[in-house]
């Protein structure tokens, strides 16, 4: 049993690696740290990734420092959908096997900052550092790269060579949280609810910034943190008695009477918007099933057709979420306003139990806490 110190007798400082594969593992890990704030606002972040400082800056109420580092490939995606695979084997190939000076020299940065942890969502190579510096690494996921990239390797052969070695990285970490909807089950040491950052103001106060009556329907569209064009913004005018806002949908904020663009980075905070709908459109990635997961929105989803995590996503979503199956061909043609009626009649869901965010929290809490902090088996 880990031994509990007092919170006032240690300088909490915690690093976290971040995956720059969409905004989805930048989101679960600001939902981690948020929770981990509320439980002690002392606690202060080095974030290291790619992800955008900004993204960082609304989500997070909790101190932290911010290194533009690329920490993991990932995929490289051309567009929410679909994968550019030469391109991602060619990155792969020049990212692995990670250089010995880049992992000394970012262990001495860690040292000399005085973290006492490195989680990884899911960049192995956060495991590499803490495993050089001396202190544990927790990994944090609902599936890791190696699992992901054994799906392609019929398609493309060339990933193969980074399995086995990406695999052996992620079986480093001292500590493993799962958190749903899994992908590959394991023997994890904490399997959490979904995890996701938490709304901050009400339905009402979006609407009103918004500009949009409480007895309107409004339906949010988002595809993550691709970058995506939408063919279908004439078609949505033209169906007056719904709001539809667009994420991501311009580059600077515009509407109309029934249409309301926003750019990804704008003053609107995502999980609000969702909290704020009466249902939302978009790509079944993990953070928008997480966010809208506890929103207990319908779902009007598109499946990601030839993403190895699809499956366990979309089993997810028809077994614990109310949703629609869209098509992609038909959701770019805007086809799927067809569909809007029968999503719109779904019931919302509430939600009774743990946040994801709070379980992580505890759990790395606990370890940050122990007198004397080791890794784990030592």
């Amino acid at each position: 049993m880990i031994k509990m110190a007092s919170a006032e007798s240690i300088s909490p400082h915690i690093a976290y690696f971040i995956s720059p594969h969409g905004f989805g593992h930048g989101a679960r890990a600001c939902a981690v740290m948020g929770a981990l704030g509320e439980l002690d606002p002392a606690i202060e972040f080095d974030i290291f990734t790619t992800v955008p400082r900004w993204f960082f800056d609304q989500s997070l109420d909790a101190p932290f420092t911010y290194e533009p580092l690329l920490t993991d490939i990932g995929f490289v995606q051309k567009t929410p959908l679909v994968v550019d695979l030469p391109e991602t084997v060619r990155r792969l190939d020049d990212f692995f096997p990670v250089d010995q000076n880049r992992i000394d020299s970012l262990a001495a940065g860690i040292k000399e900052k005085g973290c006492r942890i490195i989680l990884c969502d899911i960049s192995p190579l956060g495991i590499l550092v803490a495993g050089k510096a001396g202190v544990p690494s927790i990994l944090i996921e609902n599936f890791t790269w190696d699992w992901l990239y054994e799906g392609y390797q019929e398609e493309m052969p060339q990933v193969g060579r980074h399995i086995s070695y990406l695999k052996k990285l992620f079986e480093r970490a001292d500590f493993h949280i799962q958190t749903e909807p899994v992908c590959l089950s394991s023997n994890a040491d904490l399997t959490t609810y979904p995890v996701s950052r938490k709304p901050r103001i009400s339905r009402k106060e979006v609407r009103e910034s918004l500009g949009i009556s409480e007895n309107r329907k409004m339906v949010m569209v988002t595809m993550g943190g691709t970058p995506e064009h939408f063919p279908f913004l004439g078609h949505l005018e033209k169906c007056q008695d719904v709001c539809f806002v667009v994420s991501g949908g311009s580059e600077q904020a515009r509407s109309s009477e029934n249409l309301i663009l926003i750019p990804q980075h704008s003053d609107f905070f995502h999980p609000d918007l969702v909290w704020a709908s009466d249902a939302v459109i978009g790509k079944a990635g993990y953070s928008t099933i997480a966010e809208i997961y506890y929103a207990g929105v319908p779902f009007g989803y598109i499946p990601r057709k030839g993403f190895r995590e699809s499956k366990a996503l979309e089993s997810f979503i028809r077994k614990e979420m109310g949703a629609v199956t869209l098509d992609e061909e038909d959701f770019y043609k805007g086809d799927w306003l067809s569909l809007l009626p029968r999503l719109l009649e779904l019931p919302p869901m509430k939600r009774k139990g743990h946040w994801g965010a709070d379980q992580a929290a505890r759990f790395i809490y606990n370890i940050l806490t122990s007198a004397p902090l080791s890794r784990k088996g030592t």
